[in-house]
């Protein structure tokens, strides 16, 4: 229909309509375009009847399988083709898709551009959502057949062979050992008919060798030597032929295994004419007299040729695994490397410096932030990306596919990028810019570019890793801080409305109209109003000392003060907390001067007292006493009550408060408190319980300094705590 319209003139005019027809309008791209037509359709309609509601049986279906389709691929631009119609494939039923590379020791002698072929048909499997791995064996189908039953294929797609029978008698038919072998796997053979047979032969192209005159050199050199040998052994001394012949044989296997097959050939054909000129009769002659040496002669040349070539096998073999040996040595190091680096920054560091070595290239690490846009995050040299760059880097970041240098896709670009995937998507784009011919050419090899990818992917995860630890720390944090808010504010609205309902009641009264309070009641609530409030005071003042305590506010006045002045001066605060309850005092004759601040340890007494009051019956006795042991002032305080419980340091927590009392105060602040005070002179505070049980011990460290020159004056001048402890109505034992 189109081509009578434009017969007709309906699309162009008639000279414009006859140009169209005989170029791009011709009947072999209609027809083209109609197959690409139809087959779009019909996965448009299969995606509709997918959408449908399966609740009508008419219009449900039966699943797709699971089993999935393998399509080998290889260095011949076929295997774009053959990755397109798996695809195709793998669409209509539904199912996963793999392209598989065997990496033989023959693909050694692969050209550069097949290796690229290779790595850019690998990258259009991934592109079109397929999976892509790399084998090796010395048998490609082994390998395919093996890794097939392993993910569990059922299909497997290859192309159909190009070169003649006589080149499969010797080399071998991939597609023949593949159906023979492959059981109830179905093989799927595919013919392009566009490519010339030379483009799309069974055999890779190899990249055209160097000759190695020194190669040939040798083997004509070795095979002279293994001749002079030869006929020292069986005309002078008196040896066998046969041990003459294993002579040349060892020169074979040496040969092939330094310099490779072409000197191992030459060196075999020669071994055979030097044996037959020198030790088969009539000597030193080409001639041959008995014909049984033909044999003999056909036998000695097939030996040292297999012979060649399995040790030229062998040795490709080797060097494969040391490559994939040193591949596999550098992504594990850089794994270790990365999986016990807690820092992000670090972290992109120490991959940009390793990538760079590797692969001797400038390496970049570029992190996309909340928005998606990407910023250098890590360098391994000191220089910048121009906007031309960093807009290949954007392209391959948004569009998740390698870009630049060594690509199809921006390939003037000076580096070449490749996406960070993770698991939870993009976190940025790694970067390398060649230094140098030799490392741009590197990065073209496939192998190459996989490692590169591997390397992608372990910093990625590990990136990936890092920032989920920080989230997971932060949402610890905020659950941490939730829960701190949460207690604070039961345990303030809880403290702070006691003291302040007394205070209101005892106010209210006194306001009341009237006379009806006598002096007595009015003295008794102002000594309420008083007390409350000083009650008030300390918990506002902990809460205060506290917050300044974890910001870091708080800052250290010391001074010199002796023992005694700082527990006199603590009683006496503490003289109504304490009314007639007995306070025993014990220092060391000889305890030195500390070097304080001497409000903030003073403080602690003071808390250490109040928890003393709260947690033991009215009439139980407190005792402070303090030693020296070593370079450590050690002051303690015990008391007389319940003891502490099974876990005594969470005694020092946040809001921790013991088992319910009757007089039990406070926040659960006063021995976090007494903790931050001392680990702030450089000290610490510990607690256990009265040995035999009924009491608990608070032990307080400081370290001694070196005393002033006035330290015994001091020492002399400082006041007893006999008149402090006589008014609290305690018993004193020395100070």
């Amino acid at each position: 229909k189109l081509l009578g319209r434009l017969a007709e003139g309906k699309v162009y005019r008639a000279q414009q309509a006859n140009l169209a027809a005989r170029n791009f309008f011709n009947r072999g791209n209609l027809v083209a375009l109609r197959e690409l037509a139809l087959r779009r359709t019909a996965e448009r309609v299969d995606a509709e009847m997918d959408a449908m509601p399966r609740d009508d049986a008419a219009t449900s279906r039966p699943g797709a399988v699971s089993e999935r389709i393998l399509v080998c691929v290889g260095p011949s631009p076929f295997s774009v083709r053959l990755v397109r119609a798996a695809r195709r494939m793998a669409t209509a039923m539904k199912t996963q898709w793999i392209a598989a590379y065997v990496e033989t020791p023959a693909a050694s002698r692969l050209s550069a551009e097949a290796q690229e072929r290779i790595s850019q048909t690998l990258r259009l499997a991934q592109q079109l959502g397929g999976q892509t791995v790399t084998l090796s064996g010395a048998d490609a189908s082994e390998e395919i057949l093996a890794y097939a039953r392993q993910r569990n294929v059922a299909r497997i797609i290859i192309g159909k062979p190009q070169h003649t029978r006589w080149r499969e008698r010797f080399t071998g038919s991939f597609v023949d050992t593949l159906i023979r072998k492959s059981g109830a796997i179905d093989i799927y053979v595919i013919r392009d008919e566009r490519i010339e047979a030379a483009a799309t032969g069974g055999l890779p192209a190899r990249s055209p060798q160097k000759m190695s005159w020194a190669g040939y050199g040798w083997a004509l050199g070795a095979t002279l030597a293994a001749t002079i040998l030869g006929v020292v052994f069986y005309h002078r001394l008196g040896f066998s032929n046969i041990n003459v012949l294993m002579l040349y044989l060892l020169v074979v296997l040496s040969i092939s295994w330094r310099f490779g097959r072409g000197p191992a050939i030459v060196s075999a054909v020669a071994g055979v004419l030097a044996f037959d000129y020198t030790v088969v009769p009539p000597y030193y002659s080409f001639s041959v007299s008995d014909t049984q040496y033909f044999f003999t002669f056909a036998v000695m040349l097939v030996t040292g040729l297999l012979i060649s070539a399995l040790t030229d096998n062998m040795r490709r073999q080797t060097e494969l695994a040391r490559r994939r040996e040193r591949r596999t040595a550098a992504l594990f190091a850089l794994s270790r490397e990365l999986a016990v680096i807690p820092e992000k920054k670090r972290l992109l560091e120490t991959a940009t410096s390793q990538i760079a070595e590797v692969f001797a290239s400038d390496c970049w690490m570029l992190l996309a932030d909340e928005g998606g846009h990407l910023a250098a995050a890590a360098a391994a040299q000191e220089a910048t990306l121009d906007e031309k760059e960093m807009a290949v880097a954007d392209w391959a970041f948004h569009h998740n596919e390698p870009a630049g240098a060594t690509t199809n896709t921006l390939a003037s670009a000076r580096g070449l990028y490749v996406p960070l995937r993770a698991s939870q998507g993009m976190v940025g784009v790694l970067g390398l810019t060649p230094r140098n011919s030799e490392s741009e050419q590197a990065l073209r090899d496939p192998q190459r570019l996989q490692l590169l990818e591997a390397f992608a992917g372990q910093t990625a995860l590990a990136v990936e890793r890092v920032n989920l630890a920080g989230e997971a720390q932060r949402a610890w944090e905020r659950a941490e801080s939730e829960f701190l808010r949460n207690t604070l504010l039961s345990t303030v609205s809880h403290d702070l409305r006691t003291p302040l309902a007394a205070i209101t009641g005892a106010a209210t009264s006194m306001l009341a109209p009237g006379d009806m309070l006598g002096p007595q009641a009015r003295q008794e609530m102002l000594a309420t109003i008083a007390d409350e409030s000083e009650r008030m005071e300390r918990l506002i003042n902990n809460l205060l000392d506290m917050t300044r305590l974890e910001t870091g506010g708080l800052r250290l006045n010391r001074e010199w003060f002796p023992l005694p002045e700082l527990i006199v001066s603590a009683v006496q605060r503490e003289e109504k907390l304490l009314k007639n309850r007995p306070v025993n005092v014990s220092i060391q004759p000889d305890f030195p001067l500390l070097h304080v601040d001497g409000v903030l340890l003073e403080q602690v007494f003071i808390n250490l007292l109040d928890n003393a009051v709260a947690y033991t019956p009215p009439d139980s006795a407190i005792e402070i006493a303090g030693r020296v042991d070593g370079a450590l002032a050690v002051m303690e305080v015990s008391d007389h009550g319940p003891g502490l419980p099974d876990d005594v340091q969470r005694v020092f927590e946040k809001f921790y408060r013991g088992p319910s009392t009757e007089n039990r105060r406070g926040m659960g602040l006063g021995l976090a408190i007494c903790r931050g005070i001392l680990e702030l002179h450089g000290g610490k505070i510990s607690a256990q319980n009265r040995p035999g049980g009924g009491g608990a011990v608070f032990r307080l460290e400081l370290p001694v300094e070196r005393q002033p020159a006035q330290a015994q004056e001091a020492a002399i001048a400082a006041p007893a705590p006999a008149p402090a402890a006589a008014a609290a109505g305690a018993e004193t034992a020395g100070a």
